[in-house]
């Protein structure tokens, strides 16, 4: 992991010569419920965003809590690099519980850090996620999983909405995902709409739908809610 970030902040001074000043991004979702990976971690929530970016690096950070004290409470910190359609990065996922923010011990942490590296075909985006460090799931022979993800989306347009038909797999066996699974599984097909309101020649309303089926799980999810 050391590694990786070295050399992304390594990278960082030639994205500041070719951008003068950063950019601040930011945004919030209201969402009905909480969906991640195909899977519905939690109901109704606000998650906010904030992103640092000089041409091509990036610097963001991610949030997300329910309404009620049941609801998980989570903070994404992630760090990347983009240009033409590549894309790499390292997450720090961070879900509140028994363990407090500042513990980073082997065995004694609710961190998990993961390295993303893809690419924007523009008729296809490819993905993968590959856990390094921090908490994660064994596999069948009881050792560390260093658990990946693959996911595949495809952007289209129809009768004038935006959507995203989205493929999403777990390559082996782990079970940090879904409460455990052998090997290869198909864990997300499922479908993102976006479509603008107009409520007054100067104001709309950005909404969003999600539905999916998880093959993994033989469960499926739907949300819906605003983007800002």
């Amino acid at each position: 992991m050391k590694t990786l970030i070295t050399s992304l902040l390594a990278l960082w001074p030639l994205g500041v010569m070719a951008q003068e000043k950063p950019k601040i991004d930011l945004s919030i979702d209201f969402a009905s419920a909480y969906v991640w990976r195909g899977e519905q971690v939690g109901t109704a929530c606000v998650q906010p965003e904030v992103t640092v970016s000089y041409k091509g690096f990036y610097l963001s950070a991610w949030g997300s809590t329910g309404f009620n004290s049941e609801e998980p409470k989570e903070i994404d910190l992630t760090l990347g690099y983009e240009t033409g359609g590549f894309s790499v990065s390292v997450a720090d996922y961070w879900t509140a519980g028994d363990i407090g923010y500042f513990h980073y011990g082997a065995t004694n942490t609710l961190h998990t850090f993961e390295a993303q590296v893809g690419y924007d075909f523009g008729m296809l985006a490819l993905n993968w996620f590959t856990n390094i460090a921090g908490y994660d799931g064994v596999n069948a022979k009881g050792n560390r999983a260093y658990s990946s993800y693959v996911s595949l989306e495809v952007p289209f347009t129809l009768a004038g909405l935006e959507c995203v038909a989205k493929l999403g797999a777990v390559p082996y066996a782990t079970d940090y995902y879904y409460d455990g699974v052998n090997g290869f599984a198909i864990s997300d097909v499922g479908l993102e709409v976006e479509k603008e309101i107009l409520v007054t020649d100067r104001f709309s309303l950005p909404l969003f739908a999600r539905v999916g089926w998880n093959p993994a799980t033989e469960g499926a999810y739907f949300a819906c809610g605003l983007s800002f």
